[in-house]
C-alpha cells in the first residue's frame, strides 16, 4: 500500500443487534484496524450512523466502502476528505488539583483552550473539550504536567460540510462507482 493515511468513512445502517459487528467485521476480515470508532442514532431512530477511521490508501479505501455497501443492513458510505468534512472528538480528563493553586493553574488552560469544568473535588478537577484531533492532543499532553487521573475519548465523529449529505451518496446508484478493476 502507498502513501497510508488516515481515511474517515461515514456509514449509515440499521439500528439494529449485530449490525455494528457485522460492519467491523468486515474491516477485520481485509487485515485493517479500526483507529477510531463513533456510533449513535441519526434523526430516523431506526438509522444509526457509524464514523470510522482506518488508516489505509485512497484505492483500498474505495474497495471498503464498496464492499460496505454490499452488506445487506448499510444504506450509505461516505468517505469524508479532510478539506471537505467537519471533525471532531469529546475528550473527558480528570485531573489532579489538590491545592488551591493547581486548581486555578488547570482552570485557565481549560479556558485557553475553550474546555469546560464539568466536575470540582478537593483533590480533582474533570474538564471536558470538543475539538479536532490537534485540539484534544494539545491538552492532553499539557495536562500531563498536572497527572492525569483518568482519560476518555469518544472516537472521531465527522460530517461533510455544505448542503451535501451522507444520503445523497445511495447504495444503489454508488454501488459500483469504482471504475478500477481489484482482484
Amino acid at each position: 500500500m502507498d502513501d497510508i493515511k488516515r481515511i474517515t468513512m461515514a456509514v449509515l445502517v440499521d439500528n439494529a443487534a449485530g449490525v455494528l459487528s457485522q460492519v467491523t467485521r468486515l474491516f477485520s476480515r481485509k487485515g485493517y484496524n479500526i483507529e477510531s470508532l463513533a456510533v449513535g442514532t441519526t434523526e430516523d431512530p431506526a438509522i444509526s450512523r457509524i464514523t470510522i477511521e482506518v488508516l489505509t490508501d485512497e484505492d483500498h479505501a474505495l474497495l471498503l466502502s464498496n464492499q460496505l455497501r454490499k452488506l445487506f443492513p448499510v444504506h450509505s458510505v461516505k468517505l469524508l476528505t479532510p478539506n471537505r468534512s467537519i471533525r471532531r472528538e469529546l475528550i473527558l480528563l480528570k485531573v489532579r488539583a489538590a491545592s488551591g493553586e493547581k486548581r486555578n493553574e488547570v482552570i485557565q488552560i481549560a479556558n485557553i483552550f475553550r474546555a469546560t469544568i464539568i466536575d470540582v473535588s478537593t483533590g480533582s478537577l474533570t474538564i471536558a473539550l470538543i475539538g479536532d484531533e490537534q485540539k484534544t492532543m494539545a491538552i492532553q499532553a499539557i495536562m500531563e504536567q498536572f497527572e492525569i487521573l483518568e482519560l476518555a475519548r469518544t472516537g472521531i465523529v465527522a460530517m461533510e460540510r455544505g448542503a451535501e449529505t451522507i444520503t445523497a451518496d445511495t447504495k444503489e446508484r454508488s454501488e459500483f462507482q469504482l471504475g478500477k478493476s481489484y482482484r
